[in-house]
């Protein structure tokens, strides 16, 4: 009798269990937007507290604020810092104590750096540079802040800067006048301004400019989680700039100290290749930094450099690790450093001696970044998310252990929505390489029953799927009508050694795309749930050219979504800013070499609309300038011209990414709507 008892209370927990899980909701695009997103954790001096910046966005205005919050290092109740209707972020401890932030806010109008003190009293304004100032960051003793800000490299007071800024503005002229490249970047115009180094006393006054000239400092393109740094010392500051002539065409960031009260950089680092991130031992012996080896590629595996100061010696500390740097900090005493990189799908941490050794990993489960570690040296606070969980702030100890959660940011809104773990799976291709991927299953998944499929394909080409929760291209927003998510890493992807992802430059239709039909095979052999006559595939930026591919290759798919993709790579070249990636990735300029340019291209396949005729959805942004509109105008045309069922979602106000609130709950309805149109036929 006992136990049957014992039995039925079982019964019956499980059956409790069973309903709170069916009683969750399918994620929507308002859920989406009523998260907040958790970034930029800081440790107080004293260990006791991080400060961290919560963004929230609105559905009702179609737009964001951020503010910042405090949580105490062992996870007691959280505290709202700022409460303003601009935004306040960057926030920035100051080292001698425990009690004053810098931030960052508009409060003014433009971006200046505030401080305040955190037993009372409101912010006061530190800076009111006309240009604005952003990236606060305190010199060791609490004496001076560094900034950047853009101004007219030609200008030397802040009064002309003002001065030209306000003749733009009230100019019924719009023109511009280009004299060379970069001309824009990503989704903004340059307007003839570069970004400088300053630094101001704690106690205000003017502000000393120390990287004058025509750069920027730090580089628009390919810089390290953070570009400037303080000497332990204070005395002098390392910085990455770019000084070649054509940065259009170059990778050559560079790493500079000068001196806090200016004079003439020194350049630091000798490769032609992408050096960034510098980074002071606290024992002011090295400056660690990131490093490539092969000029005008982007996406070279980037090692850990050692520059002892006093002798100039270089040592790479990771160089036989096979992967790629991300982020990465020095414990209190010097000898170790913490990073951060990509492997399988997750974003790891990992440890290596300064004197050099072993790599150990500290933590290896989902997708973690924005390292900090204590004064003591013990534990490492940072930031994780997974495919069912945005991000949070946790600790570990530096040995590995004692993983805890320190906010709950979105907890109460999780608890309602019905998403699942991310799942690995891995097959053979075609040449017997292997090959790994994510796979994602719906809402409420009966393994009895047979779903959908939407093959998701990333961008890069040199990037990858992690266990994440990415709030612009949201695995479990695509599962949530009641389909099967799979995400391959196909090769040219992080995470797998330099080797695989060296595989897709100057192969962009070809194993990739191999790769992709391969791990499509496997998945609908290998996975009985999966109804293999209903297969629609959606990928933006890189994915979106094999979107464009696949359309002119296979008739496999039921229904196709390019977004902010490549159709034309050789008039792509033209218009794109970036153009070392171009080059690299098809062997030169399309001048000197088209046979890649035309060999990849889905343009020069578009015949083929006719006999494969899948009904595709292009989706692009007006100021995208990565992958400019006109790539989207000439898919789309062809397409319709080609007589396949098509459409054209056109954003007048979004970039490579659509990120407006209202935007971005049109873009998923329209998807949504899109994908079930033709699946379901």
């Amino acid at each position: 009798m006992r136990y049957l008892m014992v039995f039925c209370l079982l019964c019956l927990f499980g059956s409790l269990i069973a309903s709170e899980e069916g009683a969750k909701q399918p994620i929507t695009a308002d859920d989406l937007f009523a998260m907040g997103r958790v970034s930029d954790p800081q440790i107080s001096p004293n260990g006791k507290w991080v400060a961290y910046t919560v963004t929230c966005y609105s559905m009702e205005t179609n737009k964001s604020n951020s503010d910042i919050w405090l949580v105490s290092i062992d996870g007691q109740p959280r505290r709202q810092l700022t409460n303003h209707p601009q935004a306040d972020t960057q926030p920035r401890w100051k080292p001698t104590d425990g009690f004053q932030l810098a931030f960052c806010s508009k409060r003014s109008g433009t971006s200046q750096i505030y401080l305040m003190n955190l037993n009372g009293g409101e912010p006061t304004q530190l800076t009111s540079i006309s240009t604005g100032a952003t990236a606060p960051l305190w010199s060791p003793d609490g004496q001076f802040l560094a900034f950047t800000s853009e101004v007219y490299p030609d200008l030397k007071t802040d009064a002309k800067n003002a001065a030209r800024d306000q003749a733009k503005q009230t100019s019924l002229v719009k023109a511009r006048m280009i004299d060379h490249l970069l001309y824009r970047h990503w989704n903004a115009w340059r307007e003839g301004k570069r970004s400088h180094l300053f630094i101001i006393p704690a106690t205000g006054g003017e502000a000393l400019d120390l990287t004058p000239g025509d750069f920027d400092t730090p580089p628009i393109s390919l810089g390290g989680h953070q570009d400037i740094c303080f000497s332990p010392d204070g005395q002098e500051i390392a910085f990455v700039r770019n000084i070649d002539e054509m940065v259009a065409i170059s990778t050559n960031n560079d790493v500079f100290t000068v001196s806090v009260t200016g004079g003439d950089p020194q350049k630091l680092t000798v490769s032609a290749a992408n050096d960034n991130n510098p980074l002071y031992s606290p024992d002011g012996k090295y400056i660690a930094y990131r490093a490539m080896t092969r000029p005008r590629f982007e996406a070279d595996q980037e090692d850990i450099l050692l520059y002892e100061r006093a002798t100039g010696n270089r040592t790479n500390l990771t160089e036989n690790f096979d992967r790629s740097v991300a982020e990465m900090i020095f414990s209190p005493d010097a000898k170790t450093i913490y990073f951060t990189a990509a492997d399988h799908g997750r974003n790891k941490i990992y440890s290596i001696p300064v004197k050099g050794g072993e790599v150990k990993t500290i933590l290896s489960v989902h997708y973690n970044s924005h390292l900090q570690i204590t004064p003591d040296g013990k534990t490492l606070v940072f930031r994780q998310q997974a495919a069912h969980q945005p991000y949070e702030i946790f600790k570990i100890s530096t040995k590995g252990d004692k993983l805890t959660l320190l906010t709950f940011t979105n907890q109460e809104l999780l608890n309602k929505l019905a998403l699942a773990a991310i799942e690995d799976f891995s097959f053979s291709s075609f040449d017997s390489t292997t090959v790994h991927g994510l796979l994602l299953k719906p809402p409420h998944f009966s393994p009895d029953k047979k779903y959908p499929l939407i093959y998701l394909i990333h961008g890069g080409p040199q990037g990858d799927w992690s266990d994440d929760f990415h709030f612009r291209w949201n695995s479990q927003m695509f599962a949530a009508p009641g389909y099967v998510v799979a995400m391959v890493n196909f090769r040219g992807s992080q995470g797998y050694g330099q080797n695989f992802c060296d595989a897709v430059s100057k192969n962009w239709g070809g194993g990739p795309y191999q790769d992709l039909m391969s791990g499509l095979d496997y998945l609908v052999a290998h996975y009985k749930f999966i109804d293999g006559e209903k297969i629609a595939a959606a990928g933006a930026s890189y994915g979106g050219y094999m979107i464009n591919w696949i359309a002119t290759h296979t008739n496999r798919f039921k229904a196709l979504v390019s977004h902010a993709g490549a159709f034309d790579l050789r008039s792509k070249y033209g218009a794109t800013e970036e153009l070392w990636f171009p080059e690299w990735e098809f062997d030169g300029t399309p001048y000197e070499n088209p046979k890649l340019y035309e060999k990849w291209s889905p343009s020069y396949f578009a015949r083929n609309f006719q006999q494969y005729k899948t009904p595709t959805l292009v989706t692009h942004g007006a100021h995208d300038f990565r992958v400019p509109e006109s790539q989207g105008f000439q898919m789309f045309t062809a397409l319709q011209r080609m007589g396949v069922p098509s459409r054209l979602l056109y954003f007048p106000d979004e970039d490579h990414f659509v990120q407006k609130p209202q935007n971005a709950r049109l873009w998923w309805q329209t998807v949504h709507e899109w994908i079930a149109k033709w699946i379901h036929e």
